[in-house]
């Protein structure tokens, strides 16, 4: 199959390539920045590659311009996202999105704390929020295991108040009855 010049493939790719879209630029240029940041590119040769990433037509081009830099965070950085084992942060064009946060932990932390102005009323709904919301996220892996966790305890403390005032005061009219 033969193609015009135009549509050669680009030293070695197979099949014609890919036209580029502006993202596409933008996480090359990305991954120079880093790369100039970490010490990998002289100023000269980033400006350069910086300039032919935002010429280019295909991903195949950008690809060849990014193609001797790492393209991602490194394993330390993949556990611990603040700190870089070459230099300054990792842009968070690489960082993963955090999961997101469940919404039965959120009602259960709020349900907790509002055990205080609630005299304990919504122990009860924090308890089975917490309970639900860790099973949820068990499951699903959704962030919010600490709010849940937090509204838990709050819930029990006040379940547990709650049943000790009770028992003092069944205490109370049984002796003096």
């Amino acid at each position: 199959m033969s193609y015009p010049s135009r549509w050669q493939p680009w030293q070695g790719q197979s099949g014609p390539s890919i036209l580029a879209a502006h993202a596409d630029r933008e996480r090359a240029v990305d991954v120079l920045r880093a790369g100039f940041a970490e010490g990998r590119l002289p100023q000269t040769e980033f400006e350069r590659r910086v300039q032919r990433a935002y010429e280019a037509r295909t991903v195949a081009e950008l690809s060849l311009l990014v193609a001797d830099l790492p393209q991602g965070p490194s394993a330390v950085q993949q556990h611990f996202p603040q700190v870089t084992a070459y230099g300054p942060p990792v842009p968070r064009t690489f960082l993963p999105a955090p999961p997101p946060t469940n919404g039965k932990a959120v009602g259960a932390l709020i349900c907790g704390v509002l055990t205080t102005m609630t005299l304990g009323v919504t122990g009860i709904p924090a308890v089975i929020l917490g309970h639900t919301a860790r099973g949820e996220i068990r499951r699903t892996g959704e962030g919010g295991d600490g709010l849940a966790i937090a509204g838990l305890v709050l819930g029990w403390i006040s379940v547990a108040g709650w049943a000790l005032f009770l028992a003092i005061m069944l205490l109370a009219v049984a002796s003096g009855a």
